[in-house]
């Protein structure tokens, strides 16, 4: 044990409680040094569990057990005092009660291993709008990915010793090694996983998966779920955000937040090369947003992120050149196919694939069996700082000041490429209603439409009535500046079950008239959704698109709206007491628009 550094009383009381219960047979304090991180990765070597890939220095592969893949929705719950805390979106339990159960499982838990002890920082060490935690893990895997992931080790400590607030995360993959029991490439219980979150008392349990954001507790369980616990007790926000900057020929720059589900492009967007001469844009962060209003008015926003842990499949030097580049060194490859020469491949990645391909379960690569080389969710995890677009900002304590707010989904239709909202009230609204077709980035089916309010469903740590409230509050205050807010949608497809819009780079010619909107230009036509660019407003100078499907793109039919309606009013209703009045005012306002779109259309309609 090396314990004598841990000098926060609390943190020390913590630690011991859990030894106590865990029962490793070692506790390491992990510093986050290169050294620490060579002897890891070693280790995970010898024990077959990592793969060297000569192709990328100082980089690896990983595969996971077949049942530990992908966050696990129905098992993860958040305990408050009181289910109503929670609300309808979230799986409930008592607190005392999910206690009893989890202490059951950690009892021992950790017989034949070692605790890692990580202290890391969500957002630069220090930094005003930053926030501390503590993981508490017997996987190695995990301390090597939470490295990348946050700023972890001996600054955060000193951090700790100023007696600064701290979230404890508790995690365990649920495989001790008792007495007859051998090691496992990938050690978990998947039979009996729990992701547990307490908000009042600002902790998480973990036990039985190794996997994603289920292990490493920084990410959805920390940087949102409690978070946003958090940002709602303190004034603030945290949210499942890309941020990005913008910036035009001239040399004006804006930043632009934007909230889509797991694997809608979100990290596309986030490292987009522009299909404009003189347009550039650079990444701030490509999953996660914590926001505040700043002193001169205007809403600012941190990555609290150190890394990327992004979807593989469907990434390529085609798709997003940038994530590739970011990608070549210091990385970790989860569920990918690897090729015999050393390096990682997946579908989608560009080319046939390659002789000698070895699957994401271990197998040499059979095409004819009709199953994918690397797993639909395979991950990975990579330095932002290797981002060749990352933003000379994007670790600025501060953050940055946002101009537009964009939500988005997959949809194959009824919601157009870009529409606008009249107001930060409309922009909220606009969020609520989010919806999507459903991909391989949770367990369960996909291609189902299901709502995803703010793309916060999975991971709003509260009931979400309550956050919309939030959300509407937050832009009450006098003396703000609200920016601007969007709906997106790059998947909507024609009669021949095709995409209309070409995506990836030419994204750029909608973020171009958003910048153009936020300057006060910006040519727009109202509909009875909001906003869509006026024809000849969006730059599609180079763009092989017919008027046709440009028309298609930013069609809006009020009968296809219409049939959304009633399940936007179930969704709604289903908050029972409480859920805002105003966003149901607002969904009254856009069914009678709706119904008569030719009528005026002022904000003073919902009165």
């Amino acid at each position: 044990m090396n314990l004598d550094c841990i000098r926060h009383p609390r943190l020390r009381e913590w630690i011991d409680e859990n030894v106590a219960m865990c029962m490793p047979d070692d506790v390491v304090v992990c510093d986050g040094g290169h050294e620490e991180a060579d002897r890891l990765a070693e280790r995970m070597l010898r024990s077959g569990s990592f793969k060297r890939l000569e192709k990328r220095p100082n980089s690896f592969a990983v595969r996971s057990d077949p049942g530990d893949v992908a966050r696990v929705e129905n098992n993860t719950f958040i305990c408050s005092r009181f289910r109503e805390e929670a609300g309808p979106t979230n799986n409930w339990r008592d607190p005392q009660e999910m206690k009893g159960e989890l202490r059951q499982r950690f009892f021992g838990c950790m017989r034949g291993r070692t605790m890692y002890v990580i202290p890391f920082s969500m957002g630069p060490v220090g930094g005003p709008l930053s926030q501390i935690g503590v993981e508490l893990t017997d996987s190695v895997y995990v301390v090597l990915n939470m490295r990348i992931m946050t700023r972890m080790g001996e600054a955060v400590l000193k951090e700790l010793d100023r007696d600064k607030p701290f979230v404890k995360c508790l995690h365990s993959v649920g495989y001790p090694l008792t007495l007859g029991r051998h090691e496992l490439p990938w050690p978990c219980d998947s039979n009996n996983k729990y992701i547990v979150h307490f908000p009042e008392e600002r902790s998480i349990w973990s036990y039985g998966s190794g996997y994603g954001g289920n292990a490493l507790l920084g990410k959805k369980c920390y940087a949102l779920r409690i978070a946003s616990v958090m940002a709602r007790d303190q004034g603030w926000l945290a949210e499942h955000m890309l941020i990005l900057g913008i910036t035009n020929p001239d040399g004006k720059k804006k930043y632009i937040a934007a909230a889509f589900p797991s694997a809608c492009g979100k990290t596309n967007l986030a490292m987009l090369v522009p299909n404009l001469p003189g347009w550039k844009v650079e990444t701030v962060g490509d999953d996660i947003a914590w926001l505040r209003w700043g002193d001169d008015g205007r809403l600012y926003a941190i990555n609290p992120e150190y890394g990327f842990f992004g979807v593989a499949p469907g990434t390529s030097l085609k798709s997003n050149p940038n994530a590739m580049r970011s990608t070549e060194k210091n990385c970790i490859f989860t569920n990918v196919a690897t090729t015999p020469d050393g390096d990682v491949w997946w579908e989608g990645i560009g080319g046939e694939p390659p002789a000698g391909l070895v699957d994401w379960l271990g197998e040499p690569y059979d095409p004819s069996k009709g199953k994918p080389a690397a797993h639909p969710n395979s991950r990975f995890t990579a330095p932002a700082s290797q981002c060749p677009v990352i933003d000379q900002a994007w670790e600025d304590p501060r953050g940055v000041p946002i101009s537009a707010i964009l939500f988005g989904g997959r949809r194959a239709g009824t919601v157009p490429l870009v529409h606008e909202a009249m107001d930060w009230e409309h922009g909220v609204f606009m969020g609520s209603i989010v919806s999507s077709e459903t991909t391989a980035a949770a367990a369960g089916a996909v291609g189902q439409l299901r709502r995803d309010p703010f793309a916060m469903l999975p991971f709003c740590g509260y009931n979400m009535g309550d956050y919309f409230h939030h959300w509407l509050r937050m832009g009450e205050r006098s003396g703000v500046k609200h920016p601007r807010f969007y709906y997106v949608n790059w998947f909507r497809k024609g009669a021949d079950g095709k995409f209309l819009w070409p995506g990836f780079g030419d994204n750029a010619r909608v973020l171009k008239w958003i910048f153009e909107r936020c300057d006060g230009a910006g040519e727009a036509v109202e509909t009875p959704i909001g906003n869509v660019p006026a024809p000849g407003a969006l730059d599609l100078d180079g763009l092989d698109l017919s008027p046709e499907a440009m028309a298609e793109l930013l069609t809006v039919r009020e009968d296809e709206w219409l049939a959304d309606v009633p399940g936007i009013r179930a969704f709604f209703g289903s908050f029972h007491d409480g859920f805002p009045e105003e966003l149901v005012a607002r969904l009254d306002w856009l069914e009678r628009r709706l119904r008569h779109p030719a009528a005026k259309r002022h904000r003073s309609a919902i009165a």
